[in-house]
């Protein structure tokens, strides 16, 4: 048998994911309660999650096209937390998150911890939670989160974007 490198690749990142979710879920936790709430999204519904940014976000959704996985960790505040105490469950979900991005890394997975995803795949409706944020998997010769200087152009006013029928297809 002849296993590929796309299918290597792809099984590869994964089993990262699978990972990742454990490390969240193990993270240590403040007030001894679990709040985290995580998922993988893979095939169509990562299609549709990219469809949305692309949207709303283009040179987000763009990094999200090379992506092969992407992880979402969220949080949900119990209704019984005291509202001076929430922040704690805020930070679990940091934890969390630094605890997954650990994993992804030493397995050398490319990732970008992303807000705009996280809050995108809030709105659609795959993960039940207070606050969401995205991990892109991606496993290139070159970081597809870091160098991203080919969708956008730095002017002194801000960001400009050029056209971006062209990116999608690479």
């Amino acid at each position: 048998m002849i296993i590929g490198k796309d299918e290597a690749e792809e099984e590869g990142l994964l089993t990262i994911a699978k990972l990742m979710l454990v490390s969240a879920r193990t993270a240590p936790k403040g007030m001894g309660r679990d709040s985290i709430l995580t998922a993988i999204l893979a095939g169509d519904e990562k299609d549709k999650l990219t469809e949305e940014l692309l949207k709303k976000r283009p040179r987000d959704g763009w990094s999200l096209q090379q992506s092969s996985v992407v992880v979402l960790i969220g949080v949900k505040i119990p209704e019984d937390v005291p509202e001076g105490r929430q922040n704690m469950k805020f930070m679990d979900l940091g934890i969390a998150l630094g605890s997954a991005v650990k994993t992804a890394m030493i397995h050398n997975a490319d990732n970008r911890i992303m807000a705009s995803a996280g809050n995108i795949a809030k709105a659609m409706g795959f993960l039940d939670a207070d606050s969401v944020l995205a991990i892109p998997l991606a496993a290139t010769g070159k970081n597809a989160f870091w160098d991203r200087t080919g969708v956008y152009q730095r002017l002194e006013d801000g960001y400009i974007y050029e056209d971006l029928e062209k990116y999608k297809k690479l």
